[in-house]
């Protein structure tokens, strides 16, 4: 999905459906970095791929779900990935630290 003036998103899944609510749910924790990156945004640069699954069934413990963001930037590819009992805890956190690392990356850019 395109975004005015924002990042690119595309989403794949793997052994789940990505539904309506978990679409929304990812496109809006990521639409929230737009922040710090719309200054790189030039024609469309920052694109996010974004990958989700449940890896495993766990007998004692459950599932266990994954979610990998691709964040790439104007010379730079950032990654973060978390595997975690709930999908929604697991996007969270890779938010945070796509955020973190986003911002290590402006700090560095700041005088270019």
């Amino acid at each position: 999905m395109w975004y005015d003036n924002g990042v690119r998103i595309i989403i794949k899944t793997t052994n789940l459906e990505l539904t309506p609510a978990l679409n929304e749910y990812i496109e809006t924790k990521l639409w929230s970095l737009n922040k710090f990156v719309d200054k790189w945004d030039i024609e469309g640069a920052v694109e996010a791929k974004v990958e989700i699954g449940k890896t495993t069934k766990h007998h004692q413990k459950g599932d266990v779900y994954r979610a990998q963001v691709n964040l790439a930037l104007p010379g730079q590819l950032i990654r973060a990935q978390r595997e975690e009992w709930d999908l929604r805890v697991a996007i969270d956190r890779v938010k945070s630290k796509l955020q973190q690392e986003i911002k290590k990356y402006n700090d560095l850019h700041r005088d270019h």
